[in-house]
């Protein structure tokens, strides 16, 4: 299958506050949940994370991920809109604290209204994960 695109519909999900819930493999087979703060560059998502996270070790050992993103509004039907993005994960760093810090603060300001507020600003653990898109669904406008 070849990849899809995140779809002009969908942009705005990605200059509100909206949180993504991103769905990562145990290794037992098992999901891992997390609700995660992210971006759109292009055609592709982005995040911030710690390297030691459970979902950097599931990522690294299957680099497939879904991630869901709901919207404000309902379908005429009254059905809660959302996006679901599934794709692979590549990531950036650890080793790039001043990379991760200007990151993490555009995504603060989005999220929090001000500059990253927490401890691990320049940690030199920090990574910056890349959601390539494979495959868009969901229900609203972006739902082929």
């Amino acid at each position: 299958m070849s990849d899809q695109k995140i779809p002009p519909s969908a942009y705005r999900l990605f200059e509100t506050d909206r949180y993504a819930t991103f769905v990562t493999v145990n290794p037992d087979g098992s999901p891992q949940v997390s609700l995660m703060w992210v971006s759109r560059d292009g055609d592709d998502l982005v995040f911030g994370v710690e390297d030691h996270r459970v979902k950097v070790r599931n990522l690294r050992a299957d680099p497939r991920v879904t991630v869901m993103v709901e919207d404000e509004g309902n379908t005429p039907e009254g059905l809660r809109q959302h996006l679901v993005v599934r794709g692979t994960v590549t990531f950036e760093g650890p080793g790039i604290p001043d990379r991760f810090a200007a990151f993490m603060d555009r995504q603060a300001r989005r999220y929090l209204g001000t500059d990253y507020p927490f401890d691990n600003r320049l940690s030199p653990t920090a990574l910056i994960g890349r959601v390539r898109v494979r495959r868009v669904s969901g229900i609203g406008p972006w739902a082929g």
